[in-house]
């Protein structure tokens, strides 16, 4: 089994790219929704009490735009946060590939938004970074609601984008249309389906 590490920053199109190759039958393991699931565990809620305050879980669920809020606006509270949720899903993750393998799964999407920023690309058998032009981005991003010091804000926290290409195995090209995107996703399971079959081979 191979693992492909899937990531891009925000606005790149790259949740567009995990939801493309589902539906071209690869499994996927996404991390943003697993870090937002672990939200709802009790272990990692009295976490978040202990490290931030009882004010930020109420009725047994998470203020996540309180949460948010606090640790976007500080370097020390995104780490903190990070050190409760990022343990826990990479546990699952974990679990979540014994299970593929054993079920005779050939490869897994790892689709990871801080994939090198928590260094897991160091785990992965292939990476693949979506990428798009920044002015792109920022109005991809305006069009969900964010504002300019908030898009600037959160970008800052991720590697650049040029960065990560240079360490990409494959790149997908996100600033033209959505069939020019499907048209990268298939050439990507192709090259996938040749991944597969070489480390097979091996």
């Amino acid at each position: 089994m191979i693992i492909v590490g899937l990531t891009g920053i925000m606005g790149s199109g790259k949740s567009t790219v995990t939801s493309l190759l589902k539906h071209r039958g690869l499994k996927v393991i996404d991390l943003d929704a697993l870090a937002k699931d672990s939200l709802n565990w009790k272990e990692t809620q009295n976490d978040i009490k202990q490290a931030f305050g009882e004010e930020y879980v109420i009725d047994n669920r998470v203020d996540v735009e309180a949460l948010r809020r606090t640790v976007f606006n500080k370097d020390d509270n995104l780490r903190r946060l990070e050190a409760i949720i990022h343990p826990r899903v990479r546990e699952e993750v974990q679990k979540r590939l014994a299970a593929f393998e054993k079920s005779g799964v050939g490869t897994v999407i790892i689709d990871h938004p801080l994939l090198f920023e928590t260094g897991f690309h160091r785990k992965m058998d292939k990476i693949v970074v979506v990428t798009a032009k920044m002015d792109i981005i920022k109005e991809r991003l305006k069009k969900r609601g964010m504002d300019a010091d908030d898009i600037e804000r959160r970008l800052s926290f991720q590697v650049p984008l040029e960065q990560k290409e240079k360490m990409a195995d494959y790149v997908i090209d996100n600033n033209g249309t959505e069939d020019q995107l499907k048209v990268q996703v298939d050439s990507l399971h192709e090259k996938i389906t040749k991944w597969e079959v070489n480390t097979t081979c091996i």
